[in-house]
């Protein structure tokens, strides 16, 4: 049965997986672009000079672009199935409601951990070649804030997306963008080191609230 599963995701989300590497690889490219001309108009020695002095890590065009990415995919992805009455018909499948979004929901998380990977791969060895360890260390540890908000994202639009009643989903937004809102509130690099095990926790328990969501649409609730 998971095999079914995964594969119709797989149809609803394909093309946007695809887009969705592209923008990030390319926010990424024109980043690293900027850096390069940085090297090429001023030299190495004022790129690690503006970077300790001024703490600039040349990444911030990326900020908000995991988040976008999350909560494009949750829509993409839930969407369809609110508005075609397709969960309806998921539900009804034989086997447990609760491991059928629980798989749904893991498939989106695996397809922005690919997408998120590539970035860091990308970021990595590009700036391994360039700067100490340290300063490497310190654009990755800063980024990392953005992705998990790209995981949270994903997790509370699809909460939203589920719910089957416009009051109660209106609320959750209300309540999405206030948690969202957290990873944002200071643009200091490595200002949430201490805060990224609460931050994933938090992001991990969010799944419950698709549950919740579900619950709440086999009982029968309606606007």
């Amino acid at each position: 049965m998971l095999k079914p599963i995964l594969y119709k995701e797989w149809i609803k989300t394909r093309w946007y997986f695809l887009l969705a590497i592209l923008v990030s690889i390319g926010f990424t490219g024109y980043s690293l672009l900027r850096v390069n001309r940085v090297i090429g108009l001023k030299g190495m020695e004022h790129l690690w000079q503006v970077m300790l002095e001024r703490d600039v890590i040349f990444i911030d065009l990326q900020m908000y672009i995991p988040l976008i990415i999350g909560i494009l995919l949750a829509i993409v992805q839930f969407v369809p199935e609110i508005q075609q009455s397709r969960l309806k018909l998921t539900l009804h499948l034989p086997y447990p409601h609760y491991r059928i979004i629980a798989v749904m929901l893991l498939y989106g998380i695996l397809v922005l951990l690919v997408c998120f990977v590539f970035n860091f791969i990308f970021m990595s060895v590009y700036f391994i070649g360039i700067l100490a360890g340290e300063l490497v260390k310190h654009i990755l540890m800063t980024a990392l804030t953005w992705y998990i908000a790209g995981f949270t994202g994903y997790l509370l639009t699809a909460w939203i997306c589920l719910e089957p009643t416009w009051k109660r989903r209106i609320l959750n937004i209300v309540i999405a963008v206030c948690v969202l809102r957290v990873f944002f509130l200071s643009a200091v690099p490595e200002a949430y080191n201490s805060f990224l095990p609460v931050l994933i926790g938090y992001t991990s328990l969010t799944v419950l609230l698709s549950m919740l969501s579900v619950y709440r649409f086999k009982t029968g609730q309606q606007d």
